[in-house]
């Protein structure tokens, strides 16, 4: 395994309260014939936010490490990229947490850009790529209410558990229209969230179709999934 080099950030800011440091998972994902090695937070408990920046940008304590969780919707989406057709487009994940599949579309050679809210994001993101010995990938950080659309157009946007917040399905949509091409794909992996509908109709509203699918292999989740695939398509 490469001697990691940790983003100065991770490096400044390893605590989670008094004399206590952030705990870390490290996890191999087996995804279609490809082994993508990950480090995540250990747990939901984590928190380092010693400047207030989370806070600042509205994210408290209590949800702080959300963001870096593997949760079953991302290995779901993972899964589905294993063998999903990249080849000539342009990728973004939106809110991708811990990028598990911006880390697959890069090792199998894909044109990919992430994206999240969390100031640490990026930072796992690049010691994640580190860790995989893989190149660089272009990430920003994205506030979907004041995005000015400023990093091009994109043929395929995906995303995993992402419509959580009734507020912001309004603001994602725009977003994913603001950064799709004329004609473009859109997967997102939804858990089985109430406001699935509610997305989908904003996103007729921007001239996507819509397909809904089960998630028919599961064999590497540890309990059942309920959720479904979201596809857009215009």
């Amino acid at each position: 395994m490469p001697q990691l080099s940790y983003p100065r950030s991770l490096i400044q800011t390893p605590y989670s309260g008094p004399h206590v440091p952030l705990r870390f998972r490290y996890q191999t994902f087996e995804l279609g014939d490809q082994d993508i090695h990950l480090r995540s937070l250990r747990d939901t408990q984590q928190f380092s936010d010693p400047n207030d920046e989370a806070l600042a940008l509205g994210i408290s304590a209590a949800n702080w490490a959300l963001f870096g969780i593997v949760w079953d919707s991302s290995q779901v989406l993972a899964r589905l990229m294993s063998n999903y057709e990249i080849a000539g487009k342009r990728v973004l994940e939106v809110g991708c947490g811990m990028a598990l599949s911006s880390l697959l579309i890069n090792r199998r050679g894909g044109d990919i850009t992430a994206t999240d809210y969390h100031p640490e994001a990026g930072a796992f993101l690049h010691a994640n790529t580190l860790l995989n010995e893989d190149a660089a990938i272009p990430y920003f950080r994205a506030n979907w209410n004041e995005d000015e659309s400023t990093h091009g157009k994109f043929g395929l946007i995906i995303g995993s558990d992402i419509l959580y917040e009734h507020a912001q399905l309004t603001p994602l949509a725009r977003f994913i229209d603001g950064h799709a091409l004329p004609q473009c794909d859109v997967v997102v992996v939804d858990p089985g969230r109430k406001q699935q509908g509610q997305f989908s109709q904003r996103m007729l509203q921007h001239g996507f179709s819509q397909q809904r699918d089960r998630v028919e292999d599961i064999s590497n989740l540890e309990k059942p999934f309920k959720g479904s695939i979201l596809t857009y398509r215009r």
